[in-house]
């Protein structure tokens, strides 16, 4: 199959997936146009099946604000009718959605069907595409899909308690490569973090509020004061200035470092002891489960689509949001015990074997082959 994938190229959960996605289906044998501003964080290395074709928007004196959705509808059109591109597969429904659509309505005249199959992944649905001045066009473009998935159930039911859906939304999980992440520490590494064997404790994200990363400090205060451990902050974004201030004013403040911005987080997860994940919502989750792909177990939140991924008990442990106490409990109930902390690294591992690539990849292309 000849598939267009458009998505965003950041470290977002969108993009990540969407670019895994692209890069298994080419080890298949398909042929994946990737369609976006840039390349895609994860896009690196060669494969003879993939192909990178840059959006280029023009600066004109006129605009204020570049029109990227028509630039970007016209590169799709450009690439289909150039490549034989037989499905556009977008993630993310703003603006891609709607562009596809612009897309679909121009080649029509051309006589060419393309389909489209959209992908919801979070906050397109809960929170941006929620916006009256979005919500119009999001709701129409969803609709006009050939196929909408969504990458838990809770984000399918939020979809529907919060748009006027015409179209059913099949659920495909998001998912991991766990050959990738399940891997040995690097010795060298863990004592540059851990010198003296401490636990270290994980949290990767892109620093928004929706991620309550303050909590994460308050946690490791508490866990630290009863056993000896580390954090590590992995991500960049508007909240990580002021966590730094409250790591450098807090007594624990040495034994904290910020990371930045990681493509290889399996080198960090792989040396990581329990990975803390507090959100305020999670449409999935996807850091959650590359941790478990990496047997971390994983202190959460049990909001939006998390424990759809986090099994209380089994690949960690589950609490209200705010709840720094049980989360700190939880913790300390893995970490204080060496037996303990094995039964659960081997209960995340296998429980994200659920969602292994090879298991979820197959879905999309079931999906495809209804409209091919």
């Amino acid at each position: 199959m000849n598939i267009g994938i458009v998505c965003y190229p950041t470290f977002g959960g969108s993009g990540v997936l969407a670019t895994e996605l692209g890069k298994a289906l080419a080890d298949k044998g398909h042929n994946i146009h990737f369609i976006t501003y840039q390349q895609p964080v994860r896009l690196s290395g060669f494969n003879a099946n993939i192909f990178y074709h840059e959006v280029r928007v023009p600066t004109y004196p006129l605009f204020d604000y570049p029109p990227y959705e028509t630039a970007l509808a016209s590169t799709m059109v450009d690439v289909i009718l150039k490549n034989n591109v037989q499905l556009l597969h977008v993630h993310y429904a703003i603006p891609h959605a709607s562009a596809a659509f612009m897309a679909k309505q121009i080649l029509a005249k051309r006589g060419i069907k393309i389909p489209v199959v959209t992908t919801l992944h979070g906050t397109d649905i809960t929170l941006v595409g929620k916006d009256k001045t979005y919500s119009p066009v999001v709701t129409f473009s969803m609709n006009e899909s050939d196929a909408i998935t969504a990458v838990s159930k809770n984000l399918r039911d939020e979809t529907f308690r919060n748009f006027k859906m015409e179209k059913e939304i099949q659920v495909i999980y998001n998912f991991v490569d766990v050959k990738r992440f399940n891997r040995k520490p690097i010795d060298a590494f863990k004592k540059v973090i851990a010198p003296a064997n401490e636990k270290i404790l994980l949290h990767a994200s892109n620093f928004r509020k929706v991620k309550r990363v303050e909590d994460v400090v308050k946690v490791f205060v508490k866990v630290n004061a009863e056993i000896p451990s580390k954090l590590l902050f992995v991500g960049d974004g508007p909240e990580r200035p002021y966590i730094e201030t409250l790591c450098r004013e807090s007594e624990v403040c040495n034994d904290i470092r910020f990371l930045g911005k990681q493509e290889q987080m399996e080198d960090i997860l792989a040396i990581s002891d329990v990975f803390l994940l507090p959100s305020e919502y999670e449409s999935f989750g996807l850091a959650a489960l590359e941790a478990m792909a990496a047997a971390v177990p994983v202190i959460s939140t049990n909001a939006g689509g998390l424990p759809e991924i986090n099994v209380n008990g089994v690949s960690g442990f589950l609490s209200n949001v705010g709840d720094i106490d049980d989360m700190c409990k939880n913790a300390l109930h893995i970490l204080t015990d060496e037996k303990m902390l094995k039964k659960f690294k081997d209960g995340a591992l296998a429980h994200a074997n659920k969602f292994d690539i090879n298991n979820i990849v197959p879905e999309y292309e079931a999906l495809y082959n209804t409209f091919i």
